[in-house]
């Protein structure tokens, strides 16, 4: 496990140091978009209305130990300074404008068409900051005509047809078990903003990156995407196995289950040499992987019969011994103590603003020369507004305090 200590939080060093993103995120897909750049160098304001901030603070339980601060809120918002202003009156507005100005990188999740009405739209801003890269995440993108309509995971995942390919053959339409269309929303994000970046480097000019979680669901359809392309039905349900591939799913062992991911006819073939099923390398519903999905049933129930005699420790050593793919189906407490897990650093632990260790989740893109770093804990609602409008625009502790007075931060 990583640990840092946030008390003296260095400089960044990752490969966007020297870029400011103005934060105008909540929820998940915004605030992991923001999140990426962050780990990568990127200094961030995260701006949040007085008094209650994301929404995510809201989300309870669990809290982080020790802590009132939602363990939701913590996954996605480490490396972040938190702001608050009331862009919702003129004053913050022209907080905003001004904090803006010394920013390369907005970012925000707005409804269409909210942020203009406070004078902090891309046709707005970009006006006045032709470098400006502007990255809106919505729930279906900046036109067309569901546009204005606000966008929740399991909505996107039930309108991108990925429900529908999710769950068992005769229950109900399954959403994946993490928000998975709101994270690939923000990683889409921050491979836009990426991209705009080197556009500016090259011309000088920033543009508008327009991100709609529909569209992004709709292109990790992947494989299933183009067999429904290439075949014009529509997916069926399989529960555990893959639409391509057989054997390749889940299989019920004498003590629990495994999956087994055989990709290729070799392996398959290596696979019965080893374990006494020579004959149906013989049999024509077995050779080839075309001849096992369309025997599907069969070829599951002839092995399934054969993976029920071992317990799943036998297969799993059995299976790695001779490569034919193959692993536990791993809790979470199993997943953060599994040792390649552990050695590859996949959990860290931040020093928190009372000392405590705070433990997250690591950032998975690994840079030999310039490495994500890890410089701040997820802020306490407000705790970098001083800090701030200080360091940025100069404001003094009378000009602060009639702020706060008339609750525009």
């Amino acid at each position: 496990m990583s640990h840092v200590n946030s008390t003296q939080a260095p400089k960044p060093s990752g490969p966007l140091a020297g870029l400011t993103v103005f934060d105008l995120t909540r929820v998940l897909a915004g605030p992991t978009c923001v999140q990426m750049l962050a780990d990568l160098g990127a200094s961030v304001i995260k701006v949040e209305k007085p008094g209650s901030g994301d929404d995510t603070r809201g989300f309870v339980p669990p809290a982080m130990p020790g802590t009132d601060q939602s363990a939701y809120f913590a996954g996605a918002n480490r490396n972040k300074r938190s702001v608050t202003i009331d862009i919702a009156k003129p004053a913050g507005q022209k907080l905003a404008r001004d904090l803006v100005a010394q920013c390369e990188i907005l970012v925000e999740n707005f409804k269409v068409g909210t942020l203009a009405r406070y004078g902090l739209g891309y046709e707005q801003l970009g006006k006045l900051h032709p470098g400006l890269i502007y990255c809106s995440i919505t729930g279906f993108g900046q036109t067309g005509p569901y546009a204005e309509r606000p966008g929740y995971d399991s909505l996107i995942q039930a309108m991108g047809g990925v429900m529908s390919l999710t769950g068992e053959p005769d229950g109900q339409p399954m959403k994946v078990g993490v928000p998975v269309a709101d994270l690939f929303a923000g990683l889409y994000g921050a491979i836009g903003v990426l991209a705009a970046l080197r556009h500016r480097e090259a011309t000088g000019l920033g543009q508008q990156v327009d991100i709609g979680m529909l569209d992004t669901n709709v292109a990790w359809l992947a494989n299933q995407g183009m067999n429904y392309l290439a075949s014009g039905q529509n997916p069926p349900r399989l529960g555990n196995q893959h639409p391509n591939i057989v054997p390749y799913q889940v299989f019920a062992t004498a003590d629990g289950h495994i999956v087994l991911s055989i990709g290729n006819d070799a392996t398959f073939a290596r696979f019965c040499q080893r374990f006494g099923l020579d004959h149906l390398l013989t049999d024509a519903r077995f050779v080839t992987n075309a001849a096992r999905v369309a025997n599907r049933a069969f070829v599951t129930e002839t092995l399934a019969n054969v993976l029920a005699a071992h317990d799943s420790a036998w297969w799993l050593t059995e299976l790695e011994a001779i490569k034919v793919g193959c692993g536990p189906i791993n809790t979470l407490e199993q997943v953060f103590a599994d040792p390649h897990v552990v050695a590859r650093g996949n959990l860290i632990e931040i020093a928190g603003k009372d000392g405590n260790p705070v433990k997250l989740v690591a950032n998975p893109v690994r840079l030999s020369a310039t490495p994500v770093d890890y410089r701040l804990p997820p802020p306490m609602l407000g705790e970098h507004t001083d800090e701030v409008l200080t360091d940025m625009l100069g404001l003094n502790a009378s000009e602060r305090a009639a702020l706060r007075r008339d609750q525009i931060i």
